[in-house]
């Protein structure tokens, strides 16, 4: 989307379809999961709970099924012993790889405009709350 003046139809039909992404992308969580499985192409629900820092067994599961609903994620139970889940990417949720790797970019660039610290790990929930707070 260019940020540029439309016409009143085209603007709408634009805010529509922001509103509709962020219906489908909002939450504390959903793009870290996004971004958990699309790093990886395949995770397990272990797996995924452990990238997420923060996040309930209960939640994620939520979520899953709320991206498997939207077409983003994947489900597929292995016939292992004990059973085990894995989760991919659908085609569809593949097209939001451009958005995870610009978000991860944009991310790195504020850290470093905000607190100037490259130092930090990512992840770091301490420095994280800090910088939200200190934007706030």
């Amino acid at each position: 989307m260019n940020c540029k003046p439309l016409k009143k139809e085209e603007h709408k039909k634009e805010m529509m379809a922001v509103q509709d992404s962020m219906d489908v992308l909002s939450g504390k969580w959903k793009i870290a999961i996004i971004s958990s499985v699309c790093y990886y192409n395949k995770r397990r629900f272990s797996d995924i709970l452990n990238d997420v820092i923060g996040i309930s067994n209960k939640m994620l599961s939520k979520e899953l099924k709320e991206l498997e609903i939207n077409k983003l994620i994947k489900r597929t139970v292995l016939e292992t012993q004990p059973i085990t889940v894995q989760y991919e990417l659908t085609q569809h949720g593949k097209s939001l790889k451009t958005i995870i790797n610009n978000l991860t970019d944009w991310g790195i660039a504020h850290r470093k405009e905000i607190i100037g610290n490259t130092s930090e790990a990512p992840g770091n929930s301490e420095s994280q709350e800090t910088v939200t707070a200190d934007i706030i």
